[in-house]
């Protein structure tokens, strides 16, 4: 089977369809895609709000919630105890088909009159301000979240005792950690595992007491790479660290010069093979993915455990025969949804759970047979799929940028509960106002916050010593003062657990708001894209090469980057 070139409607670039592609989709029986993978990726992250949150009333107890739709949304809002309750029916908002109207029109009908949960959370104690979370307690804004204690203001899973982290897996007591694993009592250590006692470390394994490191393995008390004994290792610590904010902010700028001269290996992978993309664990046959583990056959997927058959899906486990399909676990023959769970072949569908064979339902649990939210039977339903199907194709959806969604695309951007600047799209794919209202996003304005300011930027302590727990009822001004592109809040409180923290860990106050420290984590992250390089080892005494080293690969490290980025074998010569 040949490949394929398409132009994408939404970007206007061409995109190679290749044939493993063409297998997938046939074997789905869905139609080729009409936007390239990175605008398809950027149109389902547009449903995904985390991290924006607003007060407002529970529209069935009547309580006052946190909820993740701003109060001026036309739809209904229950708190996730009445959400999960019986005491409503999603069924009784149930729609006729109506073959004179497009199915998205239909869909955004029945979306704006159904109730939604507030947040997405299950199984939780005091973690009132978590949104897509679940199996922890005591954690304050912590997001895409499982199995955690006592966590503070990122993205960690199985861990305790965590501020600040994105990916940080069965880590304790760690501060401005990514990408890493098996950590405990480390400071701003990047896609490090199996250690202890790190401060700014990137690529170190099996390693203990290290400062300022790269690339090692198996090794303690070295400072910038360079070996010290314990006792002078101890020594030199207590005088680098001993002047606060300043001390961390040199340790930095040394340290960044050594990451920059010390070698890369093109992708971090363990254990997996035939593979195209970053952060792939014990995987097999994926390409163009990110951050996945335990999966085999899939593409363009990216926060993905243990997914099978599986094309562009997103903050999902336990996936099979899935396609343009995000968040949420166990669904298989699922295309096209949003946040379902437990669930196999649904078709256009959002928030169902315990679930089969639907098209466009909203709020279902444990249904079978089901379009628009209304009951069928099962020969009904097949009868009304295909004619369905067949009218999305005659009478498709258009929206206000000319964009055509036939069946085969995801849900329009339109449809979308949320502005683009609240979703997790404006991470990954950041934009102005005036850009995302020229490609027809919603766009919403930041709203006055007029707080009083305690202590401004310039007059937060440096020194972790100098903290008082007084500090703790203050509004401290954000270094941004909200002139940035990262959804700043502007000003910013310690809460007494913070204080706690930041007092056991020897460590200076931040100097940004949560939003911007998260944002600041994701840019030291390579982005969702890969490009075609060669390794740039030239050494004499590798010897899977005489001079220069000619394998290429695709790495995530962009062309113009200034790290030195080696292949597997020129890699594990210089590290091992």
């Amino acid at each position: 089977m040949k490949t394929e070139t398409k132009n994408c409607q939404n970007c206007k670039k061409d995109f190679i369809i290749e044939p493993d592609d063409l297998d997938f989709y046939q074997k789905i029986k869905v139609p080729l895609p009409t936007f390239c993978s990175e605008c398809r990726l950027q149109r389902r992250l547009m449903v995904r709000n985390e991290r924006n949150m607003y007060h407002r009333e529970c529209g069935l107890c009547k309580k006052s919630i946190i909820s993740m739709y701003s109060a001026d949304k036309p739809f209904p809002v229950y708190c996730s105890p009445c959400w999960w309750s019986d005491k409503w029916d999603a069924m009784r908002y149930s729609m006729d088909y109506d073959w004179g109207q497009s199915f998205f029109s239909q869909f955004q009908t029945l979306l704006n009159k159904l109730p939604r949960p507030a947040l997405i959370v299950s199984n939780t104690k005091n973690c009132d301000y978590c949104n897509y979370f679940a199996d922890g307690k005591e954690c304050y804004l912590c997001f895409g979240s499982i199995n955690v204690e006592n966590c503070l203001y990122g993205s960690p899973y199985e861990s305790k005792y965590c501020v600040d982290t994105y990916l940080a897996r069965e880590c304790e007591y760690c501060y401005e950690c990514i990408d890493c694993e098996k950590l405990s009592n480390c400071l701003f250590a990047q896609d490090c595992s199996s250690s202890f006692n790190l401060i700014y470390c990137f690529d170190c394994k099996n390693c203990q007491d290290c400062i300022g490191c790269v690339g090692l393995r198996g090794q303690k008390y070295n400072i910038f790479n360079k070996p010290y004994t314990k006792e002078k290792y101890i020594v030199e610590r207590d005088k680098m660290l001993s002047n606060g904010r300043s001390a961390f902010e040199e340790i930095n700028k040394k340290f960044k010069g050594l990451k920059l001269s010390t070698p890369h290996i093109y992708s971090t992978f363990i254990q997996s093979v035939d593979f195209s993309g970053d952060h792939i664990m014990h995987s097999k046959n994926v390409k163009h993915c990110f951050d996945i583990k335990r999966c085999k056959d899939a593409s363009y997927c990216i926060r993905m455990i243990d997914g099978k058959d599986v094309h562009d899906a997103n903050y999902c486990e336990f996936m099979e025969l899935c396609y343009e399909y995000i968040g949420f676990w166990k669904t298989s023959q699922t295309v096209f949804s949003n946040t379902c769970g437990d669930s196999n072949n649904l078709v256009y569908s959002d928030f169902c759970s315990g679930s089969s064979n639907l098209f466009g339902c909203i709020g279902l649990r444990s249904k079978h047979y089901c379009i628009l939210n209304k009951q069928y039977t099962k020969e009904e339903y097949q009868e009304m799929i295909s004619k369905i199907i067949k009218q999305m194709n005659d009478l498709p959806y258009i929206d206000k940028k000319g964009r055509i969604y036939k069946y085969g695309e995801f849900f329009p951007s339109e449809l979308s509960p949320f502005s683009y600047n609240e979703t997790v799209a404006q991470e990954y794919f950041p934009l102005s106002k005036e850009d995302a209202l020229k490609r027809g996003y919603k766009w919403k304005d930041k709203e006055e916050r007029n707080y009083k300011i305690d202590i401004k930027k310039e007059d937060i302590p440096s020194d972790a010593k100098d903290i008082r727990e007084e500090i703790i009822s203050k509004v401290i001004e954000c270094s941004h003062k909200g002139k940035c592109n990262e959804q700043c809040t502007e000003a910013f409180k310690i809460i007494p657990e913070e204080f706690s923290f930041y007092k056991r860990m020897g460590l200076p106050l931040p100097l940004f708001c949560p939003n911007c420290r998260h944002y600041q984590r994701l840019s030291q992250r390579n982005p969702f894209k890969l490009w075609r390089r060669k390794c740039m080892c030239g050494k004499e005494g590798h010897n899977n090469h005489s001079g220069e080293c000619n394998v290429d690969f695709e790495t995530s490290y962009a062309l113009h980057r200034s790290e030195v980025i080696y292949c597997e074998k020129c890699y594990q010569q210089e590290v091992y």
